[in-house]
């Protein structure tokens, strides 16, 4: 069995990214992460360490793709409120992803994929999107996923298809990404300060409260949705589920 080809851009040397673009390998996924808070139980790198772990696991689906390093801090306003968080600016995480798109453009990939892990960062993600597509030129194609509620959805169904427990999926230091973590950096996970949050469903008023008002008004500890009963079985199973989603949203026709 032949091993994997080199995929992440800052663990190769420049020859080997001019061989990869030599030969086809045009493609390149650049994960939208954060840093901020995730209750009582999980590191403020969460969103980070995810999209590393997702962004990786989109570029195998799509074949030839590289990865470029993860942009780990992201807009984060919401989660002021909690000692740690640290937020960017719409506009700086814009002329950061418009720094991206210059560079990579220019040394030649004609497809770059923006996939958020931070619910914070779809909603500029897609705002942004036609000047990230200006700032790449013609040759190079723009695009980003930017369906949060789909991505809620997915770890809806991920986490009743593992272990029957999807009511506990409320989209923040929950069950799904409490057991990605689990999967992806267990000795950062503090299992028994796991809790609930708050319980009811990620709603379009849940939503503009939250970004009016602030996290903490919502959830004192952080959490919404319930962070008990996470397991590695569940985490595979998000993550699998949430890259296919993606890359079936990448691979669509423009509409």
């Amino acid at each position: 069995m032949s091993a994997e080809p080199r995929r992440l851009l800052e663990e190769m040397t420049w020859p080997e990214v001019a061989e990869a673009l030599a030969a086809g390998r045009r493609t390149v996924v650049v994960a939208l992460g954060a840093t901020e808070q995730h209750g009582p139980h999980l590191p403020l790198l969460v969103d980070a360490a995810r999209g590393d772990r997702l962004a990786l696991e989109v570029a195998r689906r799509l074949g030839d793709a590289l990865v470029a390093p993860t942009v780990r801090v992201g807009c984060s306003e919401h989660h002021m409120a909690f000692p740690g968080t640290l937020s960017l600016a719409r506009e700086t995480l814009e002329a950061i992803c418009s720094d991206y798109c210059r560079s990579l453009s220019r040394h030649g990939f004609e497809r770059i994929c923006f996939v958020p892990s931070h619910g914070g960062n779809f909603a500029p993600l897609r705002d942004m999107l036609p000047e990230l597509q200006r700032v790449a030129g013609a040759r190079c194609r723009v695009q980003g996923y930017t369906d949060l509620v789909g991505f809620l959805g997915v770890w809806q169904r991920a986490v009743a298809e593992a272990a029957g427990l999807g009511g506990r999926v409320g989209g923040h230091a929950d069950i799904a990404e409490s057991s990605e973590m689990l999967l992806i950096r267990p000795d950062l996970v503090r299992g028994e300060r796991a809790e609930a949050g708050y319980p009811g469903p990620f709603d379009p008023e849940l939503f503009d409260r939250i970004f009016r008002e602030g996290f903490r008004s919502v959830t004192p500890n952080g959490v919404l949705g319930d962070a008990r009963g996470m397991s590695r079985d569940i985490g595979e199973r998000c993550l699998a589920l949430a890259a296919d989603a993606v890359v079936e949203a990448l691979r669509a026709p423009p509409a």
